[in-house]
């Protein structure tokens, strides 16, 4: 929770009137929510490196420079950039030594991650301004530093607009607050020490908070039920009635509502303390102006049916590259991409073939940077001392450049067995197609034609003697989502290295008509120090792709002639 003074971004924006409306004339900011996968971590990092301080009645935040910043532990769906909230900001009297500073610890591992401008620097002069420089926390908290002398601290909190103008108005008019102009050049809204800033957004709508490294900000008001009625007399979503949260530290309320911009906001009365243990579901506000209704089955579980193609993900890498901060690609990056991706691989498709049903659909390529979520850095955590030391002595099984003295010699991919679990999409063959029934999902992969029937009737798993290929899933529905649990790998075709203790979590999130979000958490403590998750999009076209045959081997004779020459080449060395 971070509320103390709140720039717009750089442009200006038409000075707006006091108004100070009769259920928010108490009104102030009273802090701003960060998404973070462990926030005794995330108080740390605040406090070494932005010169926070804990909170003195509460486990969970800091204080900097008399603005809140509030924590909560669980995984983030994103950075806070291109959101309703891109960034919030902190001012130095240096802010050349600043950046000095956090490029040399970043170098050391401090999770600190500097967003370059496009000549490379990390600093520039905004005439009439100030110096600015940007910066993200490990979580993907987007955070602007600033040399401003008048304002030293936590400096302010920037909205991406539709129409700024407008979006001040609104918060003017919901919670108070005076119009001013920073140093004449930017106006904003100003309550107390906090400036209320808004930037013109002009890539659509901007991305919801609710869930994200920003997540909300919050009011503090002394009439509750009246604000919140003036709020939804002016057709504001109440997405929480006020209430008392569960694990609340005090018996003050709290509502949750949307704002301008797909903003989540928080209302709370006087008093609030926040939660111990925040139990409440995240509200999911959309991008969407009106929220998207998943379709139901007649039996009323959520409809996934269908053909969906992971065409979009193909050239996603797996982990960010660690001299990329940039948490989008413009299109033209990712089509780049996907065409690097394309002819970099061993056949060099020609785009007349991959360009058929045979290949890619006509989807736009995804501009997600990389396909793990959590941790917010992008990075498979490190392996542990046990599997290290596995990883050093591992023998080749990829049958690629070596003689192979039989089948088994060879990978699970060359064996025409599987490609692993996670359907990572690849130049061709990346269709699946769902089927279910009242206790049963069928998820038919077209890579190797791969089938899984997940029973979703609260049926255990089977004995943990009893293993496989590609495991024992169980499925349930949680809300809107298929959440499909595996164990009983019988690790002889690994995930990323994995063993045969993976537990695999697999979530399928209908997120729009066409748009099919797919995360997988890892789960192998014998393998990595922690979890990890990955995400990307299936997309359904039933007009245009269609699953087709996958030969394997076409004719059965790959098998015959690899191990045949295998054999030939023995004999003419002798052996």
């Amino acid at each position: 929770m971070i509320w103390t003074r709140i720039i717009l971004g750089f442009l200006a924006v038409t000075a707006l009137c006091t108004v100070f409306p009769v259920g928010a004339r108490a009104a102030d900011y009273h802090h701003v929510h960060l998404t973070t996968s462990n926030a005794t971590e995330a108080i740390g990092w605040y406090t070494r490196y932005l010169e926070c301080e804990p909170l003195a009645d509460r486990d969970d935040g800091v204080e900097c420079g008399g603005a809140q910043i509030v924590f909560e532990s669980r995984p983030t769906l994103g950075s806070s950039q291109r959101t309703g909230v891109d960034h919030i900001s902190f001012s130095y009297a240096d802010l050349a030594a600043k950046m000095a500073e956090l490029e040399a610890v970043g170098v050391r591992g401090s999770g600190v991650r500097l967003q370059r401008f496009p000549d490379g620097s990390t600093l520039r002069d905004v005439p009439g301004l100030f110096k600015v420089g940007f910066i993200f926390d490990p979580w993907g908290t987007r955070i602007e530093l600033v040399e401003d002398d008048e304002t030293l601290g936590f400096h302010h909190i920037h909205l991406n607009a539709t129409d700024p103008a407008a979006t001040l108005a609104w918060y003017q008019e919901s919670f108070g607050g005076q119009s001013a102009s920073l140093r004449n050049r930017i106006e904003g809204l100003r309550m107390g020490d906090i400036w209320l800033l808004a930037m013109p957004y002009e890539d659509g709508v901007p991305a919801a908070t609710a869930g994200r490294a920003i997540d909300h900000i919050a009011f503090s008001v002394t009439d509750m039920d009246l604000v919140v009625g003036e709020l939804r007399g002016r057709d504001a979503e109440v997405f929480e009635e006020p209430r008392v949260p569960t694990g609340g530290r005090t018996v003050a309320r709290r509502a949750v509502i949307g704002g301008p911009d797909n903003v989540s906001l928080a209302v709370v009365e006087a008093g609030f303390a926040g939660v111990d243990v925040e139990t409440d579901t995240p509200v999911d506000i959309t991008t969407e102006l009106q929220p998207y209704t998943v379709p139901r089955t007649p039996w009323g579980t959520p409809d996934f049916q269908g053909v969906w193609t992971g065409d979009a993900a193909h050239g996603i890498p797996l982990q960010r590259p660690e001299d990329v901060t940039d948490l989008s690609l413009t299109p033209e990056q990712a089509a780049a991409r996907r065409e690097r991706g394309t002819l970099g691989s061993i056949w060099g498709y020609e785009a007349e073939w991959r360009d058929t049903t045979l290949g890619y659909v006509k989807s736009a390529p995804s501009r997600q940077v990389a396909m793990v979520i959590d941790p917010s850095d992008g990075r498979i955590p490190p392996l542990t001392a046990a599997a290290r030391a596995r990883a050093a002595n591992r023998v080749d099984t990829s049958g690629v450049g070596r003689i192979a003295e039989g089948p088994e010699d060879l990978s699970s991919w060359v064996r025409c067995i599987t490609r692993s679990l996670v359907p990572s999409p690849g130049v061709y063959n990346n269709g699946m197609q769902i089927v279910q029934g009242p206790n049963h999902v069928a998820l038919q992969r077209e890579m190797i034609h791969e089938t899984r029937v997940i029973p979703t009737d609260s049926s255990r798993h089977v004995g943990s003697d009893i293993t496989s290929w590609l495991g024992d899933a169980r499925g349930y529905w949680d809300g809107d989502s298929l959440v499909v649990e595996i164990r009983n790998f019988n690790g002889k075709a690994p995930y990323q290295g994995s063993s045969d203790r993976l537990i695999m979590t697999e979530r399928y999130t209908r997120t729009g008509p066409d748009t099919l979000e797919y995360q997988f958490t890892v789960d192998d403590p014998t393998v990595w120090t922690r979890p990890w998750t990955g995400m990307f999009t299936f997309v359904r076209d039933e007009t245009q792709y269609e699953l087709v045959e996958y030969a394997c081997h076409e004719g059965n004779y790959g098998m015959t002639n690899i191990l045949s020459g295998a054999r030939a080449r023995e004999a003419e060395e002798g052996r």
